[in-house]
């Protein structure tokens, strides 16, 4: 079984590549559509800036790719807003694979949400064996809205999608390989849906 690491842009490799070699995962790191093909699930890191990220996929034919691919397919932080409708950063238009609005944190709050927070309702396969009120690593400024495909939740000045799920499809806003323990599970439980 073998994992495919999407390259792009905006991709926080290195750490998700160590992630995978801490558990004992194979792995391949390429912005190929074809040689990702091969691969038995798919990760998609993400850090940076939506737009220019989207474009970068869109040049090197991985949006059609992202969009067809039928395989257990997991997005991290900004990989999972790109798979959203759309955003706010910069007014992107997203791969339209997870419904919420991505939105940009307002108010009063320190920008971006950075450090531990807890995740509640719980509703993924991602999170078997984790207990409700975990922590887990984020930093972000943008958010995915609650839904109906929510999979779990975070509260930083008002509840948001700290977790989404369509399908095949699975999105985390945070940091499962800077979130110790849990975060390994989390891989873990994501490297085992096959």
């Amino acid at each position: 079984m073998k994992t495919g690491i999407i390259r792009y842009s905006a991709g926080n490799i290195y750490s998700v590549a160590m992630a995978l070699e801490r558990l004992g995962a194979s792995y391949l790191v390429s912005d190929n559509p074809e040689l990702l093909k091969t691969c038995d699930r798919m990760i998609f890191p993400g850090v940076g800036e939506a737009a220019s990220a989207i474009k970068d996929l869109e040049s090197k034919g991985l949006t059609e790719f992202i969009r067809s691919y039928k395989r257990p397919f997991l997005g991290i932080c900004l990989g999972m807003q790109i798979l959203c409708r759309d955003t706010e950063e910069n007014n992107a238009t997203g791969l339209e694979i997870f419904s919420p609005k991505v939105r940009k944190f307002q108010g009063d709050l320190k920008i971006p949400h950075m450090g531990w927070n807890t995740l509640h309702k719980l509703n993924s396969v991602l999170f078997s064996g984790i207990p409700e009120g975990c922590s887990v690593y984020f930093v972000h400024s943008y958010y995915a809205e609650l839904s109906d495909q929510t999979s779990s939740r975070c509260g930083y000045g008002k509840d948001f999608s700290s977790s989404l799920e369509n399908g095949n499809y699975y999105g985390v806003q945070f940091h499962p390989e800077k979130s110790g323990e849990t975060g390994s599970k989390i891989l873990q439980n994501f490297l085992e849906k096959t």
